[in-house]
């Protein structure tokens, strides 16, 4: 018997709607908005706004790009948390009257879940290679720093995430203080290129176990920059470049440094990457990089499933519909969700207890 499920991703500044059956996915629509560049970062006010207007046309594009009716699929997934309260509200709302209307089912999906789960999105047409559990997960995002072992669709244990900021706030930082404008982290990643990564130096936190700290990276930068444009006040304009790419290296050296002990103290030798910094070249080019010298099996996402998309909230139901989930009208969004992404590092948070 065939499962479909509609999947509603709002948890930012990107509407998306997504069609899977059966894993497969039939169609994945998407409506961002420009509005925000202008400001330098994400207006949640704007944003909710936003989704109210792209939430129904997008919803509808998604279903005639997938040849189905909505009386077709099965359950409806949506984005829970965590995100902007404003933006979750709209699709949040908009999953409970369609399955008013509808009668089908709803089941809520935690975010950073889907984005490790993106990786078990299949294509007509594509033959991908899935990855095998137990495998670990680099989850990288503006808000969130993570490394993940995964032992099931539906168990994760969170062995390391960030103390303070997450590497997707390094990059913001950086691009702000440079003047590169929103997002900053693909102008950082295009610059970088340009530059070489090894002439300016940053300082590297010295954080116990597999935990991750940026706060301290961001202050040497901001002191470094502090003091070379009083010796010469155009330093940054004549070695913007050079600065990314530096700032780009200590950035990932950090990231893959935890990865390397996680994965040697685990002895799992299954990798990947997800979340919106999954989406940086030079990441993705060093842990594809790093796996060969140490014999893991990488798995990185291809740049469409990096971002926020309704596709990776689908898979997520789907494999929770199949486990016996479901979600009441009476469920609320949350901005910060209680589930494994807050819990104590080698605490699992698996089963139906898990609330997302």
């Amino acid at each position: 018997m065939e499962l479909t499920i509609l999947g509603i991703e709002s948890s930012c500044d990107d509407t998306s709607a997504a069609v899977i059956r059966d894993g497969v996915l039939l169609s994945n629509i998407m409506a961002s908005q420009k509005v925000h560049e202008a400001y330098g970062g994400v207006v949640p006010e704007l944003a909710s706004r936003a989704h109210q207007l792209n939430i129904v046309p997008v919803t509808d594009q998604a279903l005639k790009a997938a040849g189905i009716s909505i009386d077709e699929i099965d359950a409806i997934a949506f984005t829970r948390g965590p995100g902007l309260l404003g933006s979750l509200l709209v699709g949040t709302s908009f999953a409970k009257g369609l399955s008013l209307s509808t009668g089908k089912p709803l089941v809520e999906v935690n975010h950073l879940q889907g984005h490790i789960l993106s990786h078990f999105v299949k294509e007509k047409g594509k033959d991908k290679k899935l990855p095998c559990f137990p495998f670990l997960t680099l989850l990288v995002s503006g808000g969130h720093t993570q490394i993940i072992r995964v032992d099931s669709p539906l168990d994760f244990t969170v062995l390391g995430q960030t103390i303070d900021d997450a590497a997707g706030e390094a990059f913001d930082k950086c691009a702000k203080v440079l003047g590169l404008g929103y997002p900053g982290g693909p102008v950082i990643d295009r610059l970088a290129k340009e530059g070489d990564p090894k002439r300016f130096k940053f300082a590297k936190p010295h954080i116990p176990g597999y935990d991750y700290s940026y706060s301290g990276v961001k202050t040497s930068l901001l002191y470094f920059l502090r003091d070379m444009l009083k010796e010469d006040p155009d330093f940054m304009e004549k070695n913007k470049a050079d600065i990314c790419a530096s700032f780009q290296k200590t950035v990932i050296d950090i990231l893959l440094d935890k990865l390397v002990k996680a994965a040697k103290d685990t002895g799992i030798r299954e990798v990947a990457i997800a979340g919106g910094v999954s989406a940086n070249s030079e990441l993705r080019s060093r842990i594809v990089e790093e796996s060969g010298k140490r014999g893991w099996t990488c798995h990185v996402p291809e740049f469409k499933f990096t971002t926020d998309n309704a596709a990776m909230i689908a898979i997520t139901g789907y494999y929770k519909y199949m486990a016996g989930f479901r979600t009441g009208l009476d469920a609320a969004p949350v901005s910060r969700a209680a589930n494994y992404c807050s819990a104590t590092p080698g605490q699992s948070a698996s089963g139906k207890a898990a609330a997302l």
